[in-house]
This record gives C-alpha cells, sequence and structure tokens, in this order.
C-alpha cells in the first residue's frame, strides 16, 4: 500500500469511530455495540501492523502469469459421447447423426 492509500485507510477508520460513537450514544453498551468497538480496536490493530509490514509484492505488479492453454481447432473424438446424454434435450438416447 501506499502513502495515500494509508492515509486513506486512516481516515475510513477514523470515520467509523465516530459512527461507532454515535452507535454506542444511541443503543449504550448492547453487546452489538461492544462488538463493532472491538472490531474497530482490531482493525485499528491490523492496520497499524500493516504499515510496519514490507508489501509482499510492489504495487501493480502482478506475481502471477495466468497459464496459456491452446485448445485444438479439430473436432472432439464423438466416441468420448457415445453413452452421454443430451441434458439440455432430456436424455435423447436415439442416433446422433
Amino acid at each position: 500500500m501506499t502513502t495515500s492509500e494509508f492515509a486513506t485507510l486512516r481516515r475510513s477508520i477514523e470515520q467509523l469511530r465516530q459512527s461507532v460513537s454515535g452507535v454506542r450514544s444511541a443503543f449504550g453498551e448492547a453487546p452489538e455495540v461492544r462488538r463493532l468497538v472491538n472490531d474497530l480496536e482490531r482493525l485499528e490493530i491490523d492496520a497499524a501492523e500493516l504499515a510496519s509490514c514490507e508489501p509482499l509484492r510492489p504495487a501493480g505488479v502482478h506475481s502471477h502469469v495466468p497459464e496459456h492453454v491452446p485448445l485444438p481447432d479439430t473436432p472432439l473424438d464423438e466416441a468420448m459421447f457415445s453413452d452421454a446424454d443430451d441434458e439440455g434435450l432430456g436424455g435423447y438416447h436415439g442416433d446422433r447423426s
């Protein structure tokens, strides 16, 4: 994450803190509110830990390149489908020609 991304994350957490504070004022110390407060604290801890970590890969660089699998243009062997049902047609078992 870049410095601006962390700044955005910190601003978002601060906005969430204000929202949770409003919910706490309205609902008091209900179990759901305590869980929200706990979640917010965990989010702050995780964000602080991420800020001190090195990213696994540089931003914008994709580490995984999908494998290219060529598909042949030749027709498939009809014998592969000799005992298969045509599901879209309700199990037609007649001549396939």
